[in-house]
């Protein structure tokens, strides 16, 4: 593996949506931060788009019927009926979360661990909610982003009943290389949080979920796909995200042949 055994990627296993902890993804390599560290809880209706996924991840609605996670969290591409998407709550726990299962994932094709952390699902039916447009050009790759999730509240913690939100600045390339050096893939990876202080990331059962800012008209726009980073929070080490910029062409032509 390259990535360094010391980076866990933001993934967790649960049981349907429960939320317990049971393992990290057996593969990964790099380190997922809590449901938002640093964060606070987000209220219901302010980030509609967001989807809570059965293997311990996030994700968020790229169409009604399709949902944009990251490649880590799925095994492979193909027909696939054993996950539940959970949307429409903050609260994993409400009567009214509306759940839909999976019918097919694609993961991003030539994915082997590094890079390339991208995956889309195909849902048995629509949910019918806003979904989160994703950035085609670099134009937002920069400022400072929100990022939200279920995952753990601490490094090592237990998955979160309530959504979490947090904002972390942009962190340039050259940056984060001094944090990761080769382990980073510049061209397909983004990096966000706070360098010098840490103390806000995303963790553990984040992984999937967007990393999003305002575009000009003021609308949502997704930049980054939680990917991984060391531990959670930890100053000198920022959050490593999937650049969705770089592969909104491939993301595009997936989804409309899936």
């Amino acid at each position: 593996m390259k990535r360094l055994i010391s980076l866990l990627k933001r993934s967790a296993a649960v049981v349907a949506v429960g939320l317990a902890v049971v393992s990290l993804q057996p593969t990964s390599a790099s380190a997922a931060a809590p449901p938002v560290v640093g964060g606070v809880r987000a209220a219901q209706g302010e980030f509609p788009f967001m989807v809570r996924l059965s293997m311990g991840c996030g994700g968020a609605l790229y169409t009604q019927t399709i949902v944009l996670t990251a490649a880590h969290c799925v095994n492979g591409s193909g027909n696939n009926t054993s996950i539940t998407a959970t949307a429409g709550v903050v609260d994993l726990r409400s009567s009214s979360a509306i759940k839909v299962k999976s019918t097919k994932v694609l993961q991003a094709p030539g994915y082997n661990g590094t890079g390339r952390d991208w995956a889309l699902i195909k849902l048995a039916q629509p949910i019918n909610l806003p979904i989160l447009k994703i950035a085609e050009t670099t134009q937002y790759n920069t400022g400072t982003f929100t990022v939200a999730g279920w995952g753990a509240a601490t490094e090592g913690g237990g998955q979160q009943r309530y959504l979490r939100k947090a904002n972390v600045p942009f962190v340039s390339d050259a940056t984060c290389k001094q944090a990761y050096g080769s382990s980073l893939v510049a061209a397909e990876e983004i990096c966000a949080g706070y360098m010098a202080e840490g103390g806000v990331d995303t963790c553990q059962g984040d992984s999937g979920g967007p990393m999003f800012r305002k575009d000009n008209a003021g609308a949502w726009v997704q930049v980054g796909i939680t990917s991984w980073g060391e531990g959670c929070a930890r100053a000198g080490y920022p959050g490593v995200y999937t650049e969705v910029s770089t592969f909104a062409a491939q993301i595009k032509s997936a989804a409309a042949g899936l």
